[in-house]
Parts: structure tokens; C-alpha cells; sequence
């Protein structure tokens, strides 16, 4: 019996995989919990239009995520900081501040997507990775200045 299933499981497939299965397991197990339905061609109708929907919604959100990349790549995100005399900071600049400054400039970045290996502790030019959605990654210029 052929199956379409609608979530992973393992050793068996991922989510809209049309599988074929004993009719027992179909029956007993899969459908009944909702894991599958049963492969005819009104579900495999609705499993090709799903799956054209879920491509285009991803290529709106790549699109959306390659412009958003190519305007934080262009951008110099200027941060004054205390600093002391041999150009150590008091505190850090952390991916909180770097998401603050950018809903400033009018650019909502989710801070998780903000990638600071540790945070910015020294004075000058730093180059911060921005994982954005649908696997575009950007790179911020941030300037950290002294407070004068």
C-alpha cells in the first residue's frame, strides 16, 4: 500500500515521501496517528500543489533575504563605546547592542541571527556574520569608535 507521509520517521522517510508500506502498518499505525494518509490521487493532488506553495513562498523569502543581505553588506554600523587607553572597552559590544542599533536604522534582525563568536571587546573595524532566513548569510561592517 502506498502511503504519503506527513512527518519524518525513521528508517521509513521524511514529511511528503509517498512510501509503500503493509497494509497493516498503513491501517494500525500510520493513518490513525496522522503520520500518513493513503497515497490516491486526490492526496497526491494536494501534495504537488503543497509543495508548489512551499517553493514559492521559499523563493519570496530568499529573494527578501538576498536584499536585506546586499543592504547590511553595504552598511557601516558605527558603535561608540567607554574605552580605555590601550583601546579595550568597558563592557562589550554583544548582539543585543547590534540589534538595537539596527531597529534604529529601521532593520528588524532577530538577535539569534546576529553571529558573534564572543563579543566585541576592542576597538576598530569587525566584520559579524548575519545568518538570515532561507540560508543567506550577510556581513556586517561594525565600527567600534571610542565615546569622546
Amino acid at each position: 500500500m502506498e502511503v504519503i507521509l506527513r512527518a519524518e520517521i525513521p528508517n521509513l522517510g521524511r514529511s511528503g515521501d509517498i512510501v509503500k508500506v503493509r497494509p497493516g502498518f498503513a491501517r494500525n499505525y500510520l493513518i490513525p496517528r496522522g503520520l500518513a494518509v493513503v497515497a490516491d490521487r486526490r492526496n497526491r493532488r494536494l501534495l504537488e500543489h503543497e509543495q508548489r506553495v512551499a517553493a514559492a513562498r521559499y523563493d519570496r523569502q530568499k529573494r527578501a533575504s538576498e536584499t536585506l543581505a546586499q543592504r547590511l553588506t553595504q552598511m557601516r554600523l558605527v558603535v561608540k563605546v567607554r574605552a580605555g587607553e590601550e583601546g579595550k572597552l568597558f563592557g562589550s559590544v554583544t548582539n543585543l547592542d547590534l540589534e538595537r542599533l539596527l531597529a534604529e536604522q529601521g532593520i528588524a534582525v532577530e538577535r539569534r541571527r546576529i553571529r558573534l563568536q564572543e563579543p566585541i571587546k576592542t576597538l576598530g573595524e569587525h566584520s559579524v556574520p548575519v545568518h538570515l532566513p532561507a540560508g543567506v548569510v550577510a556581513h556586517l561592517t561594525v565600527v567600534v569608535e571610542p565615546l569622546t
